[in-house]
């Protein structure tokens, strides 16, 4: 059982990361890679967040299961989701404003992230249990954080000492980026069976 969550857990970093080998996520993972803060911020949150969706959609996937009302999956996981991020928000507004301040846009862009909603239905659809999935879970949260850190240090270092020919400067080069970060993730495929 310990070690499939720990295959879980770094599959989920390499093999399988969201943004760079499953495409979810694309949307923060280009807008907010433009520096390092960012990046750990947003990985931070992310990774909250797909933890605690977890945490909430596998007891209510099981309820939606024995009442025959599964086909409800992606509706009741959109609502948990949206639901959780603004409880979140509203905590840590009253309870952490310093923290609050310091998440800034980080908590609403969460909510529109697939990623989070990918990893929620992605647990129900490998037939994961509560364990295996909660494993899934913050896995795929360090793999997000893991990718925004790699594309933001490369973001920093292309735009501190590259010459990058005019016509490959803003989107494409970062576009360029994440294609080349993409296909060298591909190297990790076929690692865990």
């Amino acid at each position: 059982m310990i070690a499939k969550i720990i295959i879980i857990l770094i599959s989920m970093v390499t093999v399988d990361n969201f943004p760079l080998s499953q495409f979810l996520g694309i949307c923060p993972f280009l807008g907010v890679s433009t520096d390092l803060d960012s990046a750990k911020g947003m990985g931070i949150a992310v990774t909250f967040v797909m933890t605690l969706a977890t945490i909430v959609t596998w007891p209510v996937q099981q309820l939606l299961d024995k009442l025959g009302i599964g086909y409800l999956q992606t509706v009741a996981f959109i609502l948990i989701i949206a639901a959780l991020v603004q409880f979140i928000e509203m905590f840590m507004k009253k309870n952490m404003p310093a923290l609050y301040k310091g998440m800034g846009i980080y908590l609403p862009l969460i909510t529109t992230n697939c990623a989070v909603l990918g990893v929620c239905i992605d647990n129900i659809n490998n037939g994961y249990n509560f364990a295996e999935s909660i494993a899934q879970a913050f896995g795929g949260g360090l793999g997000f954080w893991f990718a925004l850190t790699i594309m933001a240090g490369v973001r920093s270092k292309l735009q501190d000492q590259s010459r990058i020919p005019k016509s490959f400067q803003g989107v494409p080069i970062v576009l360029t980026t994440a294609s080349i970060l993409s296909l060298a993730f591909l190297g990790f495929q076929g690692l865990f069976g």
